[in-house]
């Protein structure tokens, strides 16, 4: 249904284009990144540092492709330190409500633990995102206290035991 790969230089159109198709739909619920962020070059040297903190293995980007190849949605993991890591994903509005959060999440839960060694991961959404809440419960994160996030108010999610599925005890 959808393939995960590691964010590389030359997904950069493909991923400048899925960024400015998706802007006003993401914005209606995580702060929009503003418009330097989706000029050519802003967003080069936005991708450049990314690039640099997956390099430095300090973060793994992922890009989430459809079954036609197309760039439909991104997973990250975030601040890798000590087992753990903060996992966080878009799905763009055409593939939204098809399973492809759901499953772009299970991929990369089972590669942070097979490739990258964690083992466990937090997720924080925002109390106005049910759809980001349904995604993480199904891929076994558990809610464990309420947060802010970027100035509203939000859930923390962790998973633990990244090799077992979620189903497992």
């Amino acid at each position: 249904m959808v393939t995960l790969e590691p964010l590389r230089a030359d997904h950069a159109d493909a991923l400048l284009a899925f960024e400015r198709e998706n802007r006003a739909y993401f914005a209606r619920t995580v702060p929009d990144r503003g418009d330097a962020f989706f000029t050519a070059a802003g967003f080069a040297a936005r991708l450049q540092a990314l690039l640099d903190e997956q390099h430095a293995r300090v973060c793994r980007f992922h890009v989430v492709l459809g079954e036609d190849g197309e760039l439909i949605g991104r997973v990250n993991l975030m601040d890798l330190a000590d087992g753990t890591a903060e996992l966080g994903y878009r799905v763009g509005e055409q593939a939204a409500g098809r399973g492809v959060a759901t499953a772009a999440v299970a991929q990369v839960c089972r590669r942070a633990a097979t490739d990258y060694g964690l083992t466990s991961l937090t997720a924080r959404t925002t109390l106005d995102n049910p759809a980001s809440m349904r995604v993480l419960t199904r891929n076994g994160f558990i809610r464990v206290e309420n947060t802010m996030v970027e100035g509203q108010p939000g859930v923390r999610y962790v998973r633990r035991s990244l090799d077992a599925s979620p189903d497992s005890p």
